[in-house]
């Protein structure tokens, strides 16, 4: 049995539509899932005034499911294709999935 990965990427909005493009072009069996989240931070300077007003800045939040080996490519392919974008990302270790 493969071990599974959880990719999470968080971008700014304007990201939301070539990310989905980049994500649909790439050929991993698990697809992916999207959705609208506010980010908040302890770095003010990092937020617009707006956002600094409100607490939170708008971002869109990236789910992928992979296997390792796959994980690693997608991630060296994101890294150069999206270099200087101010995607955050993280990898955690998926312990159980299935469908129900």
């Amino acid at each position: 049995m493969s071990e599974f990965f959880l990719l999470t990427l968080i971008a700014p909005p304007g990201h939301e539509e070539p990310i989905i493009d980049w994500l649909l072009q790439y050929e991993h069996p698990s697809g992916f899932s999207s959705f609208p989240i506010s980010g908040h931070s302890s770095h003010p300077e990092s937020l617009t005034l707006v956002e600094q007003v409100t607490g939170r800045k708008r971002q869109v939040r990236f789910d992928v499911q992979l296997a390792g080996p796959d994980l690693e490519v997608l991630l060296d392919r994101l890294k150069t294709d999206f270099a200087g974008s101010a995607i955050h990302y993280w990898v955690s270790p998926i312990v159980d999935a299935g469908r129900l």
